[in-house]
């Protein structure tokens, strides 16, 4: 069962509000419309298969251990942090989230059509996230995931992405220093990525259709691929790469120290390869395209 209320006379709770820890300790089957949860740490701990429709979240820890649990029309208030976490199975659609720290160590969790306004150290080691037209304010977005399909996300905030696997992100545009650092698996399609020091540390990572615009960025990388990309206002890139397959479309401002493979560019205005570099030998083939 994935994000379907069972199909059984379900309880309803309609308007009201509550107080006080666990409220609605262990709710089960139960259909919510209209409901504020005020302080009281833990509303819906251990709750499963729920539906909650426009309802508010004011104190910590309203969703925990929770399973299959459908979310509408509802809203986190910045005091319900770390509002979402152990919590499998679950979806929102039209929410705003102003709390930080909302998820972690989750799986199965897709989002559509939300608004993430202090998403700090938000989504920390979940698994399998689906996330559909989401803007998201804050840093360390999304670190040490594994699996996630992202389309059209909007994020300001550094460190998206440190430490995951298996991911893409496909229209997307992405204001974020060190963005895409120590991942493995990762790909990003038609992205704009704006941020200084971009992907360092990271396995078989890929940029299809992007511009790309960063300092020191795609250094340090094992397996970087690069299709049909710009790196616009682009500098001191490659170091130290390898296996590199990148083609890029623009003239880049410079190429500093790669590594090995193969790097097909309209032009390079410096190309700096230091004496003391540990690879003098420079394996990368360098082809410019007319």
């Amino acid at each position: 069962m994935f994000y379907r209320i069972k199909e059984m006379e379900k309880k309803k709770i309609i308007g009201g509000s509550y107080t006080g820890e666990r409220a609605l300790f262990m709710l089960k089957d139960a259909y919510l419309e209209g409901v504020t949860f005020f302080d009281g740490e833990s509303p819906l701990k251990e709750s499963a298969d729920l539906e909650v429709n426009k309802c508010t979240f004011k104190w910590k820890y309203p969703l925990w251990y929770a399973n299959n649990i459908l979310v509408k029309d509802s809203y986190l208030d910045f005091t319900a942090r770390s509002g979402i976490w152990y919590t499998n199975h679950i979806r929102m659609d039209k929410c705003v989230i102003d709390a930080p720290k909302t998820f972690r160590r989750g799986s199965f969790i897709v989002l559509n059509d939300c608004q993430i306004n202090h998403g700090d150290e938000t989504f920390w080691s979940c698994k399998n996230i689906t996330l559909n037209n989401v803007s998201a304010i804050g840093d360390y977005f999304m670190m040490n995931i594994d699996g996630a399909e992202i389309n059209n996300l909007k994020l300001d905030g550094n460190y998206f992405l440190d430490g995951a696997k298996n991911v893409v992100v496909k229209d997307s545009i992405l204001n974020s220093k060190d963005s895409f650092w120590n991942t493995e698996n990762v790909t990003a399609i038609n992205c704009k990525i704006v941020g200084e020091y971009l992907g360092w540390n990271s396995k078989n990572l890929t940029f299809i259709n992007c511009e790309i615009s960063s300092l020191q960025g795609l250094c340090y990388i094992k397996g970087l691929k690069l299709v049909n990309c710009k790196l616009l206002d682009t500098s001191l890139s490659f170091e130290y790469c390898e296996d590199i397959d990148a083609e890029v479309i623009d003239e880049v401002i410079s190429i500093k120290n790669p590594t090995s493979g193969v790097i097909r560019v309209k032009g390079i205005k410096e190309l700096i390869i230091d004496e003391n570099s540990r690879d003098l030998e420079n394996k990368v083939q360098i082809i410019y395209n007319k």
